[in-house]
């Protein structure tokens, strides 16, 4: 069975047992979500498409880690004007592991 949620603006497949990382939550180290933006939910052959969401689909994840990216280095000149402006960004994630999925 697998599922693909929206959580921060994107989209992932997810099945149980699955980790990834996702945009920053506020939630607590090994507090437990649940996500309700559940786009289709599959189980086998039984495929339930949402317009936009599946009702009643919920998946289940327990939040493992907090943490940051890779520096992206951001780089902005101009020729001749003497100017060049350095700056960095590391984008703020949250590591979670899929426990559950569920459709009532």
């Amino acid at each position: 069975m697998y599922a693909v949620i929206q959580t921060g603006g994107k989209q992932y497949r997810v099945s149980e047992g699955t980790t990834l990382q996702v945009e920053k939550i506020a939630a607590d180290e090994g507090a437990s979500i649940e996500i309700d933006k559940v786009l289709m939910l599959a189980d086998g052959d039984d495929i339930k498409v949402g317009s936009p969401y599946v009702e009643g689909g919920r998946v289940i994840a327990t939040v493992k880690a907090h943490g940051k990216g890779r520096k992206v280095r951001i780089i902005k000149f101009k020729r001749r004007k003497h100017h060049l402006k350095r700056q960095g960004h590391r984008q703020a994630y949250t590591e979670i592991e899929v426990t559950g999925i569920s459709s009532d």
